[in-house]
């Protein structure tokens, strides 16, 4: 029996978060809801209200051809590292990649509060976006967090507020698809599932219209400051929760 109470708590603040910064939904609402429920079950609930959020991102946006030329070879490769690591979540334990991405963030943080920010140059980006597709991929399937490498990398893009939401929801519609279908194919995927997934979707999108209300009135800095105070923060939460998993 679900606690659906608790869930749907902790899917309504975690779409008033992916409403304020773009991203977080899936990041903060997986490790919640693995305090009630099994991390694969976990996983399967929110990908519908994920695909939804970024729909209704993607729509208000709108993302132009050069963008979506630019993230090409990010999202192919994106894709197939998401079967490898649906195939992974169904055979391995997670804590491992959670420690290494909470590392990861951590130091990044760590390099900003510095002032040494990393930043990929313009000639680098079709070289080292296939690779960063296919990690974040490949976490996405196994953690459910495809979105923390890939605001690591816009962010060291250099995008600003409204190109980097455009991104964060393109992908992410890809990246989830193909998650869904992969989560179906492998047998995670069943119908009552599937139900109380599509109810906590219109909770998610409550939470994410009040954030999106947030977001538009946040300035570069403003928006700026808070992704990096949310990668730092959940840096540290997935490396205490990885060890003490």
């Amino acid at each position: 029996m679900l606690p659906l109470p608790l869930i749907a708590l902790a899917v309504l603040v975690s779409g008033f978060v992916k409403g304020t910064i773009g991203i977080g939904f899936p990041t903060l609402a997986t490790p919640l809801l693995t305090l009630v429920i099994d991390v694969k079950t976990a996983v399967v609930l929110l990908i519908v209200p994920n695909i939804v959020m970024d729909g209704i991102q993607f729509a208000r946006q709108g993302v132009p051809v050069t963008t979506m030329r630019r993230l090409a070879g990010l999202i192919a490769f994106g894709a197939v590292g998401t079967v490898l690591g649906t195939r992974l979540l169904v055979v391995l334990p997670a804590h491992i990649v959670l420690l290494a991405l909470g590392g990861f963030l951590v130091m990044f943080a760590a390099l900003e509060v510095a002032r040494v920010s990393p930043r990929v140059a313009p000639a680098w980006e079709p070289w080292i976006s296939p690779v960063v597709g296919l990690v974040a991929g490949v976490l996405g399937g196994v953690t459910n967090v495809p979105g923390t490498p890939l605001a690591v990398y816009f962010y060291a893009l250099g995008m600003d507020k409204h190109e980097f939401i455009r991104a964060v929801a393109f992908t992410f519609i890809v990246y989830k698809l193909v998650q869904l279908g992969a989560v179906a194919y492998y047998g995670l995927l069943t119908w009552p599932l599937l139900l109380v997934s599509v109810g906590l979707t219109v909770v998610a999108v409550a939470g994410f219209a009040g954030g999106l209300r947030v977001q538009d009135r946040l300035e570069q800095r403003a928006f700026n400051r808070l992704i990096l105070i949310f990668l730092a923060g959940l840096g540290l939460w997935l490396v205490l929760r990885a060890t003490r998993w």
